[in-house]
């Protein structure tokens, strides 16, 4: 049987209980902090899920997919469009805590740098019109010039910014500042990972419902919860209904 003892030296701790009986976690007690990094986990574009799990280690046919775009040529692409937009998705924003538990993640995965190309017309015919589809007619100059019309061929630079407008109607960011649930409360975590506020009766409930006779067989342990951890709670959710016990019984 596996030794129930910390796996690191993290701040996020789960309280198992144990049927050692049948090696089987039966439920977990968790704080605010660890629901909330769980959720973080959801947050995960399929694309950053198949970095952090290696390409070879993710289940199914996604770790080639992403290669293919990894290797495919960039003549092949739109010319306004970046592969970064696959490969390099943009996670979205957490609260502080859960954010440095992932530096990591943010190491492997940084925010997409999407260059937006646009054009206006070669001929400069003063229009200040300008597209992002490469050689289309400029609609301002097409019967004076040529008979099928200047161009938009000239590039534009383009730079990203919000301007005071849109800036003050953008949704808040820091909606994510103190996480996604409340605090206070304790939660149970399931073994397939349905989570719930946690209660006497609840744990009651549970009890009965995996037929638990003898209360002997039953052990409490405390696990220490990182990235390392997390990661193997992303890859066991996708093959398994026995998370918690894969991850932290394992032999």
């Amino acid at each position: 049987m596996a030794s129930y003892s910390a796996t690191n030296t993290g701040d996020l701790r789960l309280k198992l209980l144990i049927d050692t009986k049948n090696n089987k976690v039966l439920f977990a007690e968790a704080s605010k902090d660890v629901v909330d990094f769980l959720f973080t986990l959801l947050q995960f574009p399929l694309a950053t899920v198949v970095k952090l799990l290696s390409k070879e280690a993710v289940v199914g046919s996604l770790g080639n997919l992403y290669s293919s775009v990894e290797n495919l040529n960039h003549i092949y692409m739109q010319p306004n469009l970046s592969k970064d937009l696959f490969l390099n998705p943009t996670i979205l924003p957490s609260s502080p805590f859960i954010s440095g538990l992932l530096t990591s993640v943010a190491t492997i995965n940084k925010p997409s740098q999407i260059t937006s190309k646009l054009y206006k017309c070669n001929y400069g015919c003063g229009s200040s019109a300008v597209t992002d589809v490469y050689n289309s007619v400029c609609s301002n100059c097409r019967y004076d010039y040529c008979g099928d019309g200047g161009r938009m061929t000239a590039e534009v630079k383009y730079i990203k910014g919000a301007t005071t407008a849109t800036a003050a109607t953008a949704p808040a960011t820091n909606n994510y500042n103190n996480g996604f649930v409340k605090e206070v409360i304790t939660y149970m975590i399931m073994d397939n990972l349905v989570i719930q506020p946690m209660s006497t009766i609840s744990s009651i409930t549970m009890l009965n419902q995996f037929n638990v006779k003898d209360v002997g067989v039953l052990k409490e342990a405390v696990f220490h919860l990182g990235i390392n951890e997390g990661l193997k709670l992303l890859k066991a959710s996708m093959e398994s209904e026995t998370v918690l016990t894969s991850v932290f019984l394992a032999s």
